[in-house]
């Protein structure tokens, strides 16, 4: 994977298969993921070069005109996040368990990657938007010292924005839940 990430949000899903066509036309960059979330939204996932990134980004927002709803640009994103999106992680362990949920498909993806730049931890899933009324959420596993501290910093990115739902931590996870979360 290359080093950075972008993602721009519209509220067209037409408007958003047509101007994902523009950003790769016009910048370096492959597109990660481009799909319709709830409620009725398109999102554009890029990656590539940081100054490619930027640019395809960039040429999103112009394009998207009045259906742009968001947009993030994440140089040096932590390698985690890229699985994590598509649901391909298997952590070595399960240990402790942190869930964050915010109200913005992009400030979960910002909140992800600090959480796992904060602290040793693993990802297990970062779902985005299907299903869940246009929200997401990050789950991740670590020690509990490590979930505690990627939780806060991640709060803090959502609270910030005040984008939160909610974030939890679960010191010792049943075996039965651990299951259904992999």
């Amino acid at each position: 994977m290359e080093a950075a990430i972008g993602m721009v949000e519209f509220s067209s899903i037409a408007r958003g298969i047509f101007t994902a066509d523009q950003m790769v036309k016009i910048s370096e960059v492959e597109i990660f993921t481009a799909s319709s979330v709830c409620p009725g939204k398109y999102i554009v996932i890029v990656h590539g070069d940081v100054a490619s990134v930027a640019d395809s980004v960039r040429v999103g927002e112009e394009f998207a005109e009045e259906y742009f709803v968001d947009s993030i640009v994440i140089p040096n994103v932590h390698q985690g996040v890229f699985p994590a999106i598509t649901g391909a992680t298997m952590p070595d362990e399960m240990q402790a368990v942190g869930i964050i949920e915010s109200f913005s498909l992009a400030t979960t993806i910002i909140a992800a990657d600090a959480i796992l730049k904060a602290a040793e931890l693993q990802p297990i899933e970062l779902r985005l938007g299907n299903g869940l009324g246009g929200r997401a959420y990050f789950t991740y596993t670590g020690d509990v010292a490590a979930v505690e501290t990627g939780t806060d910093a991640g709060k803090a990115i959502a609270e910030e924005k005040g984008l939160l739902v909610n974030a939890e931590v679960i010191p010792a996870p049943a075996e039965g839940l651990i299951a259904s979360l992999l």
